[in-house]
């Protein structure tokens, strides 16, 4: 099994997890940062390193790339996201001039109807393909562009993986205004 494939199947029993600021407990509670945290522990037996305790506001306060630098630490970098596979970490940057603050695991659209799965009919928040995000998401977007896609349409991820903020972790459409935030991609390393 490809380490791609093995992200994905921990994400996934992630999704239900209740939003818990700093939190990295499957079934209890996490934050974007305890999905990966917890993601990386299923992969290989411990932290990836210590992760200091930090506000909500952290990457406003800080103004430092600390989300950026840790995976350029731990992580192999994707060069575009035509080269990005389900599996691989997304870094999202919500507003231009600030740092990077929220993360989570590409995917591919299943069909599903479980609650905590984004899309009509489906039991967690609508969002619809004209580019809107979740309610409760705003700011405009920094990040790489849609550079279209090429390869195997099966391979191509369309959704993300994610602690949704006051709700669960998710899965949710990578509609254009997610794909306009993204700041970074990376691959998880072989194990």
């Amino acid at each position: 099994m490809t380490i791609n494939a093995r992200v994905l199947g921990i994400a996934e029993q992630w999704i239900g997890t209740p939003y818990r600021h700093q939190g990295s407990a499957i079934g209890v509670g996490c934050d974007c940062l305890g999905l990966v945290r917890g993601i990386w522990r299923g992969l290989y037996g411990r932290e990836p390193e210590l992760v200091p305790a930090y506000a909500a506001d952290w990457a406003e306060r800080s103004g430092e790339e600390r989300l950026l630098e840790a995976a350029a630490r731990h992580f192999r970098p994707v060069a575009s996201f035509r080269q990005s596979l389900p599996g691989d970490l997304v870094i999202f940057r919500f507003r231009p001039g600030c740092a990077a603050k929220h993360a989570g695991i590409l995917a591919r659209n299943r069909p599903s109807t479980a609650v905590g799965e984004c899309g009509p009919d489906r039991g967690g928040t609508d969002e619809s393909d004209t580019g809107e995000l979740c309610p409760g998401e705003s700011g405009p977007g920094e990040g790489a562009e849609d550079e279209g896609v090429q390869g195997h349409p099966a391979a191509v991820p369309d959704h993300f993986i994610h602690a949704y903020e006051q709700s669960a972790v998710t899965r949710s459409t990578l509609v254009p205004a997610w794909r306009r935030r993204i700041a970074g991609l990376y691959r998880f390393p072989e194990v």
